[in-house]
This record gives C-alpha cells, structure tokens and sequence, in this order.
C-alpha cells in the first residue's frame, strides 16, 4: 500500500465518520416567546398585569417596629415593650361589564403573637363592597393618638357607596355578633365645601337596641389643617361600649417639608358618669420616600393619671 492509498482511505473514513455524527445531532429548540409584565396605570401606581389575563394586580405591605411605653401614677405601673408588626397587601382589579371588580386581601402577623391572621378581605364592584373589613365607623375621631369612642369597628359586612365630586354618601350592615345573630346599620355621609370638609357617621345595633352618631368638620388653616369632632352613643353597644360622649380638636401643620406636629386634646364622658381629659402630640418624619418615624406622648389626666407613648420606625411599600 502506497502513501497516497493510504491518504484516500483515511479521508473516506472521516467523511463517514462525520456524516454519522452529522445525523445524530441535537438541534437546540427555538426559545419559547416571553410575556413581560405590562404596566397598568388604569386603577392606580403599582398596578400590573397578571400575564395572560386581564387582571391588575398590586402587591404591598408595610413592616413596623416599635417602642411602647406607658406608666399609671396611681398604681406605679410602668410597662415597656418592643414589638415588631408586618402586614402584606394584595389587590386586584379589572373592568368588566358590570363596572370595575375589585378584591383586598391584607394579612398581618406581629411578633407578640404566633401565626398570621386575615386582617381583612373583601370584594368590591363599583359602589358595592362585601367581604370582613374596617367599616366607616373606624375614621371617627380626629388625628393623633388619644382619641377614644369607638370600640369594634371591623365586621363581616356589606356596604354601598355613592361618590361624586363634591359629597360622598353610604350605606351598610354588619355582622356584630355571629353567636346571637346580631346586626348592626351603618351610615355615613361627606361633602366638601371649599376648603373645609364635614363628615358625618351613624350606626345602630339591632340587639342591643342602641346606636351612636358622630360628626367631623376639618378645613385647611394656615400651614396645616384644623379637626373639631363630637360623638353620642345612647348607651352601650357592639359599636361603643364605654364612652357616652366626647368632643376633641386637633392641628395638624407642617413644621417642615417632612415634619408634621399634631397637638391634639379630648374631653370624655363615660356611661359610668367617670369623666376625663386626654392630651398629646404626634410628630410625623418622613425619613425618605417609603419610610418614616411616628412618635407620640399622650397624658389621660383623670384618677390615674396615665402617662403613654410610642416611638415608630415604619416602611411601607
């Protein structure tokens, strides 16, 4: 066998060899095509779509840790803690024949207690609104922190509510008590006139055979916002079960761009016929976009003299 023989041969088998391989190779699938997340700006900021569908879905929260403190001159209690809270948010919402439909979903869990709760949850279409949640009841009251009236204000209910420009009015029934089957009717009403706007709330249960009402007026002055409020309940109730009556005012004004100071003081009467005042000032710091400091002290001058407080770092997002 000459050179040249042997050079022939060789290339023929690599020619074999290669078209052998060349049949059995893998070709890599073409990638599938990708569905990014689309912005949905029709319900709000922080929307997006659920791909595949036509859902808007916005997820949120808010982590807490705070400093309490309390002490009671009568008895020489004092009482000091640190808790830390996290809440997350869920909401979806789209258009569709019947008006925009709507869910929220908030769980909460905190770290004096074990487990996570549903916080509240609940359907909304248009106006309509079913589902456990904080009803109207919970915005009694004027800004700060001593404040007190309402003692349950978070039901499985149902409501309807009518905005428009320039008033906003509703309607609701509450689940108060699942045991004895008691109910409860909400009403509240809102109108804005110039720079003031008045509020008023209404509730009755139907078991106990009480009811309360309330009314709000708060009006922009100077570089902050003054609140004048005043509650009546006819005695005790699922709604208010130790106030019979209370007035309150407070200020809120901006000290700086990212500085609110709210002083704020209530007189309170009791259905026991104990009467007393309360006093405090919140400050509100915004740190940075997403992030802020509430502290407060608040002093109940009555029998006991309580003295309270919180200092809260907060991030919402």
């Amino acid at each position: 066998m000459n050179i040249k023989s042997l050079l022939l041969g060789s290339a023929a088998a690599l020619v074999a060899v290669s078209g052998a391989q060349a049949a059995d190779a893998i070709v890599a699938a073409e990638p599938e095509p990708m569905e990014y997340v689309r912005v949905c700006d029709a319900f709000g900021t922080g929307f997006f779509y659920i791909p595949g569908t036509e859902t808007c879905l916005k997820i949120g929260g808010e982590v807490r840790f705070a400093y309490d403190w309390n002490s009671n001159d009568t008895t020489l209690i004092n009482r000091d803690d640190f808790q830390t809270r996290a809440r997350v948010v869920f909401q979806t919402a789209n258009d569709s024949e019947v008006g925009t439909i709507g869910s929220y979903i908030r769980l909460e869990g905190s770290s004096d207690n074990t487990g996570v709760i549903l916080d509240q949850a609940y359907i909304t279409v248009g106006g309509f609104k079913a589902g456990y949640f904080l009803t109207w009841a919970d915005d009694i009251g004027i800004s700060g922190e001593n404040d007190t009236f309402i003692d349950a204000a978070k039901f499985d209910s149902v409501s309807y509510t009518y905005a428009a420009d320039a008033f906003t009015i509703g309607l609701g029934v509450d689940e108060l008590r699942q045991a004895d089957g008691a109910f409860g009717v909400q009403g509240y009403a809102s109108t804005t006139l110039g720079v003031a706007t008045i509020s008023l709330w209404g509730g009755y249960d139907t078991k106990a055979d009480e009811g309360y009402i309330s009314a709000k007026a708060a009006a922009a002055v100077g570089p902050g916002t003054f609140e004048l409020y005043g509650a009546w309940a006819s005695d005790p109730s699922a709604y208010v079960a130790t106030v019979e009556w209370t007035v309150g005012a407070a200020y809120g004004f901006k000290a700086t761009e990212k500085l609110t100071i709210t002083p704020s003081v209530n007189f309170v009467e009791q259905f026991n016929g104990v009467d007393y005042t309360t006093g405090g000032v919140l400050a509100s710091y915004a740190v940075a976009s997403g992030l802020k400091v509430d502290a407060t002290v608040d002093y109940n001058k009555s029998d006991s003299k309580d003295w309270t407080g919180f200092v809260r770092l907060i991030r919402s997002f």
